[in-house]
């Protein structure tokens, strides 16, 4: 599948921004699974400063520094981007045991690279997240048989609702009152495959949307979107999106990854001035026909 993906993020200030700073990360990400043909981004005011790096992830980023006076700031990404259909996820049941984990971690190349994603980071803390994990998994258990069982738990446990957490919601907070977004579903699975000692990480991106039978996709309707990754011995980095209680295969286009939120979100950075401030974004992803000759 091929994809023309455009996200567009304007904040609009009550007073003059003298000056700003942000980084970026906006720009999808290639893998064996995924190719990134071209990538544009458009910033107005003109930055002062752009400077396009790689963070400790792996994940491209941009810092910018936009240093003319302004009350506006648009910062639009566009890119196309090929997903692979050859990388479908294995059967769950085949999968090692997940309390066999340990052992397989200590024979893998990579160990410290997956060892990194074991670990509590600062937007997967909780207290009560061990407990919610364990119905999912007995000892013996197919590892990736266990996650998609707690993948399908979240998304039956928990009710999709904006507006009443924002990204700095507590885990133990969305596990009491059941409702968020991606996000928060991710942290929290995220915190109770960690508090197992599985490694996993947080994956930013997008995916393609659906209209209702009978209706034109609206352009600009789409949302950034968020799931995760589990390593799993023998088959690498699978995902796992309970949001929509799936593993993605090829609607899933992923920008960035690493610990939580906080590694990866798409647009963070600092203002002097500008007041109270109001941010829209629109996100629109759309397949594409391409001719090959």
């Amino acid at each position: 599948m091929i994809y023309d993906v455009s996200h567009r993020t304007t904040f609009k200030y009550a007073a003059m921004v003298d000056i700003s700073q942000h980084m970026l990360h906006l720009a999808p990400r290639a893998s064996p699974k995924q190719i990134v043909h071209r990538h544009a981004l458009l910033v107005e005011p003109t930055p002062t400063v752009s400077k396009d790096s790689w963070d400790y992830f792996g994940n491209a980023s941009t810092y910018l520094t936009v240093e003319q006076p302004h009350d506006t700031l648009t910062i639009s990404s566009h890119a196309r981007i090929e997903i692979s259909d050859a990388f479908a996820p294995p059967d769950p049941e085949s999968t090692i045991p997940w309390d066999r984990m340990a052992e397989s971690l200590a024979a893998a190349k990579s160990t410290l690279e997956i060892q990194q994603f074991q670990f509590e980071s600062p937007f997967t803390h909780s207290t009560s997240a061990l407990e919610y994990a364990r119905p999912s998994f007995p000892p013996g258990r197919p590892l990736l048989a266990a996650a998609a069982d707690l993948t399908h738990r979240i998304f039956s446990d928990f009710k999709y609702e904006g507006g009443v957490t924002d990204i700095y919601t507590p885990v133990d907070h969305v596990m009491k009152e059941r409702r968020g977004v991606c996000q928060d579903f991710a942290h929290l699975q995220l915190a109770c495959l960690r508090a197992l000692g599985l490694p996993a990480r947080y994956v930013s991106g997008y995916l393609l949307t659906h209209p209702p039978e009978g209706e034109e996709k609206l352009v600009g309707s789409d949302a950034s979107h968020a799931w995760l990754s589990i390593w799993t011995p023998g088959h690498s980095w699978i995902d796992l999106d309970p949001t929509n209680d799936l593993l993605p295969t090829n609607e899933h286009i992923t920008v960035a990854w690493g610990r939580d939120y906080g590694d990866v979100s798409p647009v963070s950075g600092m203002v002097v001035g500008g007041g109270a401030q109001k941010v829209d974004v629109a996100v629109d992803v759309r397949p594409v026909e391409v001719r090959r000759e």
